[in-house]
């Protein structure tokens, strides 16, 4: 029978193979990827993901951000939704309206905006993906719009209102997300 420390070490092993295979992108195997995905798991939530009873319009699939509430909820089948603790733009900077997912990103890479780059010329022009890069772990792209949905590095900010019009998510929300949305996905935003 195989102790935790011998299936710790298997786990590892085999992260780190998968890490480093063809194709796998290169740095630390612990800052984006698989070995990434699964530490994330572990994290504490500061607004812990449950599912709730939703008695909204909206088909199951639809994805729903609440601005006023500091939530978004995956609407699924039998009226329920799954209720994540987001963070939404700040003043001056929120939004409403229809959009869709138009791109989706694992470990995306980051370059500002021109108009976050004028307000902010500090900011790196680029940043590669991984643990420090602000869309985190997944990005969701919504429509042509400078949107996304998106991990965050900064997990104390959900509940809060301080993107620049983005919805962070925690990383491992953002990834349970991800994996339930498709392109096309109606995002729905609202006070």
């Amino acid at each position: 029978m195989p102790t935790r420390r011998g299936l710790a070490a298997s786990v590892l092993a085999a992260a780190l193979t998968f890490a480093t295979a063809p194709g796998a992108r290169a740095g630390n195997p612990f800052d984006s990827g698989p070995i990434a995905d699964f530490m994330n798991i572990f994290r504490e939530q500061a607004i812990p993901r449950e599912t709730v009873a939703w008695k909204g319009a909206e088909k199951p699939g639809t994805v729903v951000v609440s601005t006023s509430q500091r939530r978004l909820f995956y609407v699924l089948p039998g009226g329920q939704a799954v209720r994540y603790g987001v963070g939404v733009g700040r003043q001056g900077f929120s939004w409403s309206g229809q959009k869709a997912v138009t791109m989706k990103k694992e470990w995306p890479d980051w370059r500002p905006p021109a108009q976050m780059l004028a307000r902010r010329p500090d900011l790196p022009r680029f940043m590669a993906g991984g643990q420090d890069n602000p869309l985190g772990a997944r990005a969701m792209y919504l429509g042509s719009t400078l949107y996304r949905i998106h991990g965050s590095n900064e997990p104390e900010t959900m509940g809060a209102a301080v993107s620049s019009g983005c919805i962070r998510m925690t990383n491992k929300d953002v990834v349970d997300l991800y994996d339930r949305v498709k392109v096309g996905t109606k995002v729905v935003v609202r006070n």
